[in-house]
């Protein structure tokens, strides 16, 4: 029985890292290009029981923090997710605010 489950072991993590469509990469990337254009964050500020809070959130990419641009980052996560360029560079899409 150990031999049959080692080696479905294998396979089924193999196809869990293998490539995904051309789709799927562009919009998982999307989201890594976005956040190396700049940093992200969100402040809350407000009054809870009569007392002042407030809350800070900062994101910061390693991508942004090393200068690297938004569109490369885009182009290399596609082709690095499915093995193909994206189907329209990364300025060319409707979406993108930057």
């Amino acid at each position: 029985m150990i031999k049959l489950v080692a080696p479905f072991a294998v396979l089924l993590l193999s196809t869990a890292c293998g490539p995904v469509s051309q789709a799927e990469a562009e919009r998982q990337c999307f989201a890594r290009a976005y956040n190396a254009a700049a940093p992200r964050g969100e402040v809350v500020v407000g009054v809870s029981n009569g007392k002042p809070v407030g809350r800070l959130e900062l994101g910061v990419s390693s991508d942004f923090l090393m200068g690297r641009d938004p569109s490369a980052v885009y182009d290399s996560c596609v082709f690095q997710k499915s093995g193909m360029p994206p189907s329209r560079p990364l300025y060319s899409r409707a979406d993108w605010k930057g």
